[in-house]
């Protein structure tokens, strides 16, 4: 199983080196130029795991996988580095940020680890940055938010009871409910941030990916929502054509279609 595993990346490093070297399109790549092809690669990852599709995740890490590849080539070129340096150096990090697997600490829970890594990776990294500096700025808001309160969390700073961020979501519900009526744009968007944020917390708190949850949901929506056009388009109408009524009894019979 090794010798397969280490002859299908020296394949896929020739493999690379035979693109870059020969076709027009890969020629002209650089970082840049990949950048954004990278993060669609990562989302068709997500949504191939939140479909549960084997297949399809693994063909989706394939794609990845070249990213990663590519990314290597382009800093082999320029003399930085190449993918040996950069598997080496993340074979470093992980024994580094495990002493509870390489060394003589004990972590019996995985809060206990992830503990560890956030001190680990904070003494790792500049001081100056702070525990929050960490976190990437190109993550979508969502995801950022969850990282923030999980660094946070890290350092003490968070709910003695996870039940009491209740009490903080219902805070910013009364603070959205003022500003609606108070009718100023601005403040309601602040304080809608402030309610998501909230939220996103006390996703945290119970143990809740809320991209992933959220995602879950967009999907069902879809599914019936398009059930609602179908069954309408079945009977003559659009949805424009439909009472609001009639709709609602179309997406009772769409939710009434999904399996228990």
């Amino acid at each position: 199983m090794e010798d397969k595993r280490l002859e299908a990346t020296a394949r896929l490093l020739e493999v690379m080196d035979t693109l870059r070297r020969e076709c027009p399109w890969d020629r002209e790549q650089t970082f840049e130029s990949l950048r954004n092809n990278t993060i669609e690669e990562t989302y068709e990852l997500v949504d191939a795991i939140t479909d549960g599709n084997m297949e399809g995740i693994k063909e989706e890490l394939g794609d990845l996988l070249l990213h990663v590849v590519f990314y290597s080539k382009l800093g082999e070129e320029q003399q930085a580095f190449d993918f040996g340096e950069v598997a080496d150096a993340l074979c470093d990090k992980l024994i580094y940020r495990h002493p509870h697997v390489y060394g003589d600490i004990h972590a019996n829970t995985p809060d206990q680890v992830r503990e560890n890594w956030e001190a680990l990776k904070l003494r790792k990294k500049n001081r100056k940055s702070g525990t929050l500096g960490g976190v990437p700025r190109s993550l979508p808001a969502m995801v950022k938010a969850y990282r923030m309160g999980e660094k946070a969390a890290s350092t003490g700073f968070d709910w003695q009871k996870r039940e009491d961020v209740w009490e903080k979501v219902r805070e910013e519900i009364g603070e959205v409910e003022r500003e609606m009526r108070a009718g100023s744009a601005e403040d309601l968007e602040q304080e809608f941030g402030d309610l998501f944020f909230s939220l996103i917390n006390a996703c945290r708190l119970y143990g809740v990916d809320p991209e992933s949850a959220l995602a879950r949901t967009n999907k069902k929506f879809m599914r019936r929502f398009n059930y609602m056009e179908e069954r309408a388009a079945a009977q003559g109408h659009t949805l424009h054509e439909l009472a609001l009524d009639r709709m609602e009894e179309l997406w009772q019979e769409a939710k009434g279609e999904e399996p228990r």
